[in-house]
């Protein structure tokens, strides 16, 4: 089970609107490029065709993601004051080196994410280990290159 939050799904939504919008304009260039003869050596048919079964995998993929999600209302981070969860803010300081870095726990990550901290989706593994943190908490996450260790030190 995956949570996201309710802007989360919302792009989502859009995303899939938007290819689901896509399909008229695919069909459209399919049967232009089937008029012009020859399909063997059609590139631009052969494009369109690649296209749409990307788009359609796509438009599987993303129905069965809202399927299967639960949304979070985004005022629960405030309700459980002091404890991590997705759309929280987190402060970490990097146990070996003392960086402090922003983070923000994210059901999904943008496809544009912010400048002013870093998205980290539920699901991965610093991500699991960030949820139900409290202030104070050291997190341990095994990265690629090793172990890393992070204390929580502001939630926001």
């Amino acid at each position: 089970m995956e949570f996201i939050t309710k802007t989360e799904r919302e792009g989502i939504e859009a995303k899939l609107k938007a290819l689901i919008d896509n399909r008229p304009v695919i069909s459209t260039r399919i049967a232009e490029a089937r008029a012009l003869g020859d399909l063997k050596e059609n590139g631009d048919y052969h494009a369109a065709r690649e296209q749409q079964g990307l788009e359609e995998a796509e438009i599987r993929r993303l129905q069965q993601r809202l399927a299967s999600v639960t949304i979070i209302d985004e005022s629960m981070s405030k309700a459980i004051e002091g404890l991590v969860v997705v759309g929280t803010t987190v402060k970490m300081r990097d146990v070996d080196n003392s960086d402090e870095d922003l983070f923000r726990l994210v059901g999904e990550a943008s496809a544009n994410p912010p400048f002013d901290y870093v998205e980290v989706t539920a699901t991965s593994p610093m991500g699991q280990a960030m949820l139900k943190s409290r202030v104070g908490d050291t997190i341990r996450v095994d990265a690629p290159r090793g172990v890393k260790r992070f204390m929580i030190v502001e939630i926001g």
